[in-house]
This record gives C-alpha cells, structure tokens and sequence, in this order.
C-alpha cells in the first residue's frame, strides 16, 4: 500500500513537491484554499486582454524540465518556451535607452556605443557573476544550508575555496560601485536585488551571481505564457495520480509528540505522517501549526518587499518597448530607504512594464499590447493603500508620460491592479511581501526557514524558505524538501 502524503498549496513549489512524491510513488493529496492552482503563478483574461497575474521572468527553464524527465515524460509535450533576444530595455530620465541582449557581443557593442566606456569592466563582472553562481550553485541553492552532513560535501568544500570571490563581506551595491565603471550600470545591476525583493545597499553582495542567470545562462518565454508552466504542471501531476482539492483551506497543521499526524480541511482531520507545506511559512506558524514548537526566529525577520501592479489594456503598440522593460528612478537609494526604512513609496519610483503580447500575439488584441506594470512597495503594515494606490498610479502615469513622451492614460482600455492587501488576501503571504523575508542581512541565507523540520513529517517548500524566492529557487526547494521524505 502506497504512503500518504499531503501538500498544503499549490504554489509552483507545492506543485513541484507533489509531483517528485508521486514519482517517489507516494499517494499524494494537493490542498488549496483557493478554486485555481498556480499561486502567484497564474493568469486572467479581460476585453480580449490576457495577463500574467505573477511571476514574469523565466530562467534556468531546465528545472521545470526535469519534472518532467523524472516522470519519463518528454517536457515538449506539455509545453514550450525561446529563447528572448534581449533580456531588458532599460530607461532613463535623460532619454538615454540600453538594450541588454542576449548576446554579450551585441550587449558589450550596444555599452561601448552608447555609454562611451571601456566594457573590459562589465566583462569581468560577468565573469565574477558567473564564478560565484558556480562556486554556490550546489552548496547553497541545491542542498539545506540547515543539515551539517551537507558541510562535508565536495560542493562546499569547493565553495570555501573560493570564498575571496563571494562578495561575502561586502553589499551588492558596494561590490557594483567597485568593479563596474559608470552610475547606469551600477543602478542597472543593483536592481537585481529586487528579484528576492530586497535592498541592494543592504544585501549581501553574493547575490551578484543572480546577473549570471539571466545574462549569461539566458531569459526565456513561454509561449504560452507564464501561466503555461502551471497549467503543464497540474497536467503532469494529474496524469500521475495527484489529487487536487480546491476550495479547500487548511485550517490546521496537526502535530503530536514532535510527529505530524495531518491536517484540518472543513474542520475534518485527514491523516498522513507527511506533509509538505507550500504556505507562506510566517503564515504557517501564525495560522496553521498551533504548537509550542514554534520557530519565533522564523516569524520575526523583516519582510521583503511587495508590489503594487497595474494590468493595463492598451490601445496602441510601442515597438520602443520589449517583454521587459524598466523606467528608473532618478534616486535609486532613496526609492529603497522609502520601502525598506520609511514603509511608503516614493514619488518616482522605478517601473517594470512587462508586455506578453510582444511575444505571444493573442495576448492583446490587434494593435494593442498587454501591460503589467510594477512598481517595488512595502509590504503590508497598516498602510492606507487606497491613497498609496492611487498616488502610485499617478506617479507612474506622469513617468511614462515624461520618458516615452506619450500620454498614456488616453490609451488604457482596461484596468485592474494588485496590491499587499490583494497579494495577502490571494496567495497568504504574510503583509504581501513576495519573497518571504528580504535578504538585507549579510547572513540571510541561514536564517531563512529549513526545508525539513523538527517536527518528523513536516516539510517546507516555496519562496518563503530555503533557498528563496523566485521560480528556480521555489523549484530548488521543492526537490530539496522531498529528498528528505
């Protein structure tokens, strides 16, 4: 007889989760307090308009392939994805635009030309970048940082070696001001804290490997869009035999005697000596497991960042604009001191515009594109987000005005939004912080919540723990937690 075994949410790591257990032939029972699976990673349609509600970047598309091959399935079936000739355009207040292409001669051409630099800077950053994504890969982001067998392996013994090249004593934005050699690439690469929502003038400045695995390992597409991913990945974990229960809230974690023994779904105990939580794990301990065994240390780290999002219908096509595309804040400390010090935005924030239908043409309708626009916020703390909103709204519009020279609001035929509040409400992160706890400590990575517990039975996986946020660390996560099922 098969072993149970139970996923609290359907995030991408729950999923994740569910389909390494049945591989591992276990009868495996999805439970999701919502009526869709995805958790950020899903999507809508309006007047002919599909968005992406989440997740929009895609790298390292072979951790979602391998979910796959494990299963003996050949990926191409389920879903596909290509290649993105540049990876972002890059905006600024003076009117200058930078393409960052796939290509690094094209990109190093594009730096050379427009910024009148030696690239010989940007080359050995990217090289750095690449050494430390190497040098980590396996210690960091493919084992627990929380089992001390893992401090005998090969992979951190390689890791220790190379310890001068980690960045480790030092933040991102410190590292930048250092090895690269003019303000706009240092802002660009900065920003890359922001994709575990965090403060590049207070983060560890290891996390300089994240440039690697966009710049060098490559961005994709999905074809059919983000939502695409977990569309195929439901598919595959019905196919082998997950069952999935939606509209179905966890209302408890059971725990006796330092063992799992279930959860509670309509006030009905359903057993099972496993359970995998993809819940947000301040979430977890707040709600769920009602035990003296709690970790307080895991509920107490600063959040990271929120989002406010708009998804807009346009009428009107840019072709000055790609999938990605970031308008830049002219103060860039002064947008994170808002966020992370002041818990309020700025009033020119940076913008992500985010448009599929660049890509994917039935994602807008003829002549018009599909934007996701973003701006970083601080998570959920008793704001007024009504008013923040609508001042958010307004800075935004009055940006994109000044730097595409364009009068946007004329040209939105559609509207919706997502905020902390929403973000809260849908997915149970805690304030609506979208990465769990922000990295802005230099040891972020040990305090991060384990994949295993103390509690025999129970295991986390997603974004809110080892090893974070993002699609390939959720991934990372879930394969981490069941490895020790």
């Amino acid at each position: 007889m098969k072993q149970k075994a139970l996923v609290v949410g359907s995030g991408v790591a729950g999923l994740a989760a569910a389909i390494r257990l049945a591989v591992k032939d276990y009868e495996v029972a999805v439970y999701e307090k919502n009526n869709y699976p995805g958790g950020k990673l899903t999507a809508f349609e309006q007047s002919n308009f599909r968005f992406d509600a989440g997740p929009s970047l895609f790298t390292l598309p072979e951790l979602v392939d391998e979910l796959f091959i494990i299963a003996n399935k050949n990926p191409r079936d389920y879903f596909n994805y290509k290649a993105c000739e540049i990876s972002c355009n890059y905006f600024f207040e003076d009117g200058q635009k930078l393409s960052f292409y796939a290509d690094h001669n094209k990109l190093f051409q594009e730096i050379e030309t427009k910024l009148k630099i030696d690239t010989s800077y940007l080359k050995k950053y990217l090289a750095k970048s690449k050494r430390i994504y190497e040098s980590t890969e396996i210690a960091f982001l493919k084992q627990s940082l929380h089992d001390w067998k893992n401090y005998f392996s090969h992979a951190v013994v390689r890791c220790i070696k190379n310890i001068p090249y980690l960045n480790l004593t030092t933040t991102m934005h410190a590292a930048n001001e250092k090895e690269l050699n003019h303000e706009k690439l240092i802002q660009i690469f900065d920003r890359y804290a922001t994709y575990n929502g965090s403060n590049p003038y207070k983060a560890p400045g290891i996390l300089n490997l994240i440039p690697h695995l966009e710049l060098s390992l490559g961005s994709y597409f999905p074809t059919d869009g983000m939502h695409s991913i977990t569309k195929a990945l439901v598919k595959l974990a019905q196919e082998l035999g997950v069952q999935f229960h939606f509209n179905s809230e966890v209302q408890e974690i059971i725990i006796e005697k330092k063992e799992v023994k279930g959860i509670v779904v309509a006030k009905q105990l359903i057993e099972s000596t496993v359970v995998i939580c993809n819940s947000d794990v301040k979430f977890a301990y707040t709600h769920l497991i009602h035990s003296p065994s709690k970790k307080i240390r895991y509920t107490s780290q600063e959040p990271s960042s929120s989002g406010c999002i708009f998804y807009w219908g346009i009428n009107k096509t840019f072709p000055e604009l790609d999938l990605h595309n970031i308008l830049f804040s002219n103060d860039y400390r002064h947008e994170f001191e808002s966020i992370f010090n002041n818990n309020e935005v700025c009033n020119d924030p940076t913008i992500y515009i985010n448009i599929t239908s660049k890509k994917a043409i039935n994602d807008a309708p003829e002549n018009c594109e599909n934007w996701f626009v973003m701006v970083n916020v601080p998570y959920n703390s008793g704001q007024n987000w009504e008013d923040i909103r609508k001042k958010v709204r307004t800075s935004i519009i009055q940006k994109i005005d000044r730097v595409l020279n364009i009068s946007i609001e004329q040209h939105i035929v559609t509207e919706d939004y997502l905020d902390p509040i929403r973000i809260e409400k849908n997915t149970s992160s805690f304030g609506g912080a979208l990465y769990g706890a922000s990295s802005n400590n230099r040891l972020a990575a040990f305090f991060r919540h384990p994949n295993f517990t103390h509690t025999k039975g129970l295991y986390f996986c997603g974004g809110s723990v080892h090893p974070g946020g993002g699609i390939p660390l959720c991934l990372n996560s879930a394969e981490i937690a069941t490895n020790y099922c």
